[in-house]
């Protein structure tokens, strides 16, 4: 990352679903974003992610630290945590298992709820568009704004 370019906190948690997503694609080249997306809801990843575990790891690790971003020291804003509580909430909401919301056969998820996919989607391309946006195309590795 170009080091005067500050990545905002709220993509943080975007960042990580697009790295876990772009891992299962380049693990299956054959694999299209949609086909590696619905892989990654059936991770354990995605679990952590849709319980809010993943997000409580990230807030135990700042608590930790006094709330002082790693890279540059600073105290990170009560507001910007505040807003990142809210993400954690939303994503929690977006992703939720309500078992109506799946098929099952043999144990395994085979169709997603269209809105939990089209969450991860959403997280993806604003990824893409911040990494557009700060000029680090080269983070680019799924493509889904072109």
């Amino acid at each position: 990352m170009n080091s005067i370019t500050k990545k905002p906190y709220v993509i943080h948690m975007a960042e990580i679903i697009y790295s876990y997503i772009s891992i299962i694609k380049k693990k299956n080249p054959h694999f299209n974003t949609q086909e590696a997306i619905d892989k990654f809801i059936e991770t354990d990843n995605f679990n952590k992610l849709s319980s809010g575990a993943l997000h409580d790891e990230w807030f135990n690790e700042l608590k930790k630290n006094n709330y002082l971003d790693k890279k540059t020291g600073e105290k990170i804003p009560e507001e910007t945590i505040k807003l990142l509580d809210i993400q954690r909430d939303a994503t929690i909401k977006q992703l939720i298992k309500i078992p109506e919301l799946y098929e099952k056969k043999n144990n395994d998820l085979i169709k997603t709820s269209n809105r939990a996919y089209q969450f991860l989607w959403r997280m993806c391309e604003s990824y893409e568009l911040w990494c557009k946006e700060s000029k680090q195309t080269e983070l680019l590795t799924l493509n889904i704004i072109g």
